[in-house]
């Protein structure tokens, strides 16, 4: 079992320079399960010191001899597929059944992605007398949150290691197990030793560590975007290269078009995925106010399938919120919007009906909200959806452009050339038309305040490069 009272660093388990913990919570029944050690600046300086030394040569990799590293890695990887799962569950209280579709899922799909990429990448271009050279950034402190754990893990781990680089992770203390388990992954594989150091830690510890550190070439954060802009001002000291992957408030525009039953149902599933725990889910549905009755009609009737409950039983689709902070933070917004005058037609405050412990919050409905209430503007981290009506599509464009983010937006029409037209207008990373299917290989980042710089596959990997242009490679003609 991964050791939760030690760090990875140079490639050993190794014991804490200080004595801080951190209690472990099952949020499914709110009971202890472990200690977690957090660590300090003395963590991160051992960590950032190994990766450092590391990288003068595990930058000289060839791209084929980090290409068999990964492969080793997703090897092992499937390998303890059911144990990331499990782990999952336990830390952040994803349902079983989802754990294995979605969150242990990514881990590998985001692994094979990069493999892909990776044996087709051009490292350097001829540009006439001048050869451009994309080279591994340097030492990487990659800093990831709870929601996703094993996905974020790995879609800046591998491609740092495709790049060249060398990385210290600081992963959420709420997610601690699967970062470990990836640990274990990694030393199994053969990772050399300074290329991969993690330490657990809370972010004004660790994470500031991290972000001030002299000798990390770039940092890599998603979580809020509070917390982002925190990383930024304390990276900009030492002009490092800072990417975020930060919060949304995604838009489902429902045009006029689109068949009602179907849009507003897979809108729903949409807006719960994670149990509602997602930056770039559809929180806002908007639809022609002409129809709003319909779509609470339906919504109403769909929310009322959905099982909350045990995240280890097999037929839960929504299981508990990842800590009590998280949970009251929903309580709270929820009763914001029935105060603000939003029509609440399902769900609401409070656990749901026979649910007396654990973090479980009620799927939330409200219609008729408005642009400017406060639950149509913050993200709210939940099961909660707010249908709000427009009365023209000029309307609705403004309505999804209107808030500080622009992570990702939703478009449903019958006619894909008019969904295309909408999508243009979006000022979001992604957008994403009539509910595609994932597209692993798709850049993934946002607009706004939702973040900078790009995730998952060769936009991902580009992130962790330098460019350098050597000028004179070849002699002029």
């Amino acid at each position: 079992m991964y050791p939760t009272d030690k760090f990875y660093i140079d490639g050993q388990w190794v014991e804490p320079m200080g004595k801080a913990t951190f209690t472990l919570i099952n949020p499914a029944d709110e009971q202890a399960y472990g200690e977690l050690a957090m660590g300090n600046a003395d963590d991160v300086e051992r960590a950032v010191h190994a990766a450092r030394r590391a990288f003068a040569d595990y930058s000289r990799w060839t791209p084929g001899q980090r290409l068999d590293l990964l492969e080793r890695v997703l090897s092992i990887y499937k390998r303890r597929y059911e144990e990331f799962a499990q782990a999952m569950t336990l830390e952040m209280g994803a349902p079983i059944a989802f754990s294995r579709a979605a969150q242990a899922a990514r881990g590998s799909l985001h692994i094979e992605e990069i493999i892909r990429v990776l044996r087709n990448f051009e490292f350097d271009e001829q540009h006439g007398t001048t050869r451009i050279r994309r080279e591994a950034i340097g030492v990487c402190g990659l800093i990831t949150p709870w929601n996703w754990p094993i996905n974020q893990i790995v879609v800046k781990i591998a491609p740092a290691l495709a790049a060249g680089c060398t990385i210290v992770l600081k992963p959420s203390e709420f997610s601690a197990l699967s970062a470990l388990l990836f640990a274990e992954v990694l030393d199994e594989a053969g990772v050399p030793p300074g290329v991969f150091n993690l330490v657990n830690g809370d972010g004004p510890s660790v994470g500031h560590a991290i972000s001030a550190h002299p000798d990390i070439d770039m940092v890599s954060f998603t979580g809020s975007t509070q917390a982002g802009v925190r990383v930024a001002k304390t990276a900009a000291d030492t002009v490092k290269r800072v990417a975020q992957e930060l919060g949304g408030k995604s838009a489902n525009i429902v045009l006029g078009d689109a068949d009602f039953s179907q849009a507003v149902a897979k809108g729903i599933a949409a807006c719960f995925t994670n149990s509602g725990q997602s930056c770039s889910i559809p929180t806002r549905m908007l639809v022609p106010a002409e129809r709003m009755a319909d779509v609470v009609r339906i919504a109403r009737a769909e929310v009322a399938k959905y099982r909350v409950g045990d995240p280890q039983d097999e037929a839960t689709q929504l299981g508990p919120l990842v800590n009590r902070a998280q949970f009251e933070r929903v309580q709270t917004l929820v009763q914001q919007g029935i105060d603000e005058g939003a029509e609440l037609i399902c769900g609401g405050v409070g656990r749901p009906e026979g649910l007396q412990q654990g973090y479980y919050a009620q799927p939330t409905v409200f219609a008729n909200v408005t642009p400017h209430m406060t639950i149509a503007q913050e993200e709210i981290f939940g099961p909660v959806l707010s249908i709000i009506a427009y009365h023209s599509e000029t309307e609705a464009i403004e309505i999804a452009n209107g808030t500080p983010y622009g992570l990702a937006a939703y478009v449903q029409s019958a006619d894909l050339n008019h969904a295309r037209d909408i999508a243009g207008r979006l000022r979001a990373g992604q957008v994403h038309l009539n509910y595609p299917p994932a597209d692993i290989g798709a850049p993934f980042g946002g607009f706004k305040q939702s973040g900078n710089g790009r995730e998952w596959g060769a936009h991902g990997l580009m992130e962790y490069l330098e460019t350098k242009a050597i000028v004179g490679f070849a002699p002029a003609n």
